[in-house]
């Protein structure tokens, strides 16, 4: 029997067959976002280029749970 990996929105719910394109759900269209400075954590589509937390130009690490490896769907992701 074939299984098919199911992602779900960590933010909304939203479940789809597959992985969502970017990482990006396509249904509220919003991610978790940490600040590689000051570790400052958003919820948004994209990341800002300015950090709200330190107010520096930071990159920002996409750091949603879509799996059961990182504890589940609706998490952030600890490993990090």
């Amino acid at each position: 029997m074939e299984t098919r990996e199911q992602m779900e929105c960590a933010l909304c719910g939203f479940t789809t067959a597959g992985n969502f394109v970017g990482d990006i759900c396509p249904q509220c269209n919003l991610t978790y976002w940490r600040c590689s400075n000051c570790r400052y954590t958003i919820t948004a589509a994209r990341p800002p280029e300015t950090c709200p937390g330190c107010h520096q130009k930071a990159d920002f690490l996409n750091i949603t749970c879509y799996t059961e490896e990182c504890g589940g769907p609706g998490k952030i992701d600890p490993r990090i």
